[in-house]
């Protein structure tokens, strides 16, 4: 998020595209995550529609598709993931069920009841928790799920610097049970809620950072956005290594009624 709480969104748009793009997944996870996330999720079919928010460049989306046989839509704002996205498509010989569109997730271009599930991991922050549930769900057919990661506090209090900090970065940021009774108010009924192993972060998301950091900081080296970034970056990671106990990302799976 930020050394001094800045919001990752106040930076230069293509830089944001052009950092992330150099590591392969855009927010901690697990292609174990995403499955064992995915095994709570019944009756998908050759006929079903799964749509990926805030994809990125699809390390979650192309696991998600190579587990299941509907077709899948990976949606992102950032055009840059996109393309990228596509050429995971085309590496993975997937095009023939998988695409990725640049689009919003505050205006979904699908429609009313359309979707078997919802998928998004690390990025319905950016609209919101109780926004995205309510909203999306009217694009789910009945019986249709949403799974989603989201950040969440583990413990009731915590230390004031990250209470502090998450709070000023996402004022959402609430404890597991709110989030699930959140979900139920919404219209779903809450099928498994889990949170993701430390390895996530730092294997996954933290660690393969450093060497982008490096490649980014080379290319860079007298922009001051770019140095800010990257100190935003560092200084989150240096967060999470320090209080990890209190917060974390969770997956949430409801089932629309």
């Amino acid at each position: 998020m930020s050394n001094e709480n800045k919001n990752i969104h106040e930076f230069d748009f293509n830089l944001i595209c052009e950092y992330f793009s150099l590591i392969e997944r855009q927010g901690p996870g697990s292609p174990e995550m995403t499955l064992k996330a995915l095994s709570f999720i019944d009756n998908l079919t050759e006929q079903s529609l799964i749509v990926d928010l805030g994809c990125g460049t699809g390390g979650q989306t192309m696991t998600l598709a190579q587990h299941t046989t509907g077709k899948v839509v990976g949606l992102d704002l950032f055009p840059g993931f996109i393309d990228r996205f596509n050429q995971n498509v085309a590496a993975l010989n997937l095009e023939n069920r998988v695409n990725g569109m640049v689009g919003s997730m505050d205006d979904l271009p699908f429609s009313s009841e359309s979707l078997d599930l919802i998928w998004s991991e690390g990025a319905i922050y950016n609209i919101g928790f109780e926004r995205g549930i309510n909203e999306w769900r009217n694009y789910l057919k009945s019986g249709g799920y949403i799974a989603v990661t989201e950040a969440s506090w583990f413990t009731d209090e915590r230390p004031a610097e990250i209470n502090d900090f998450w709070n000023a970065a996402y004022p959402e940021i609430d404890t597991i049970p709110v989030k699930v009774s959140q979900l139920q108010k919404a219209g779903y009924v809450p099928v498994a809620t889990f949170c993701l192993p430390e390895s996530c972060w730092t294997t996954n998301f933290y660690e393969p950072q450093v060497a982008a950091q490096e490649l980014f900081l080379k290319k860079y080296p007298d922009n001051p956005t770019a140095r800010e970034l990257i100190a935003n970056e560092r200084h989150e990671a240096e967060l999470y290594s320090k209080y990890k106990d209190y917060y974390g990302y969770v997956f949430y799976i409801g089932k629309k009624l």
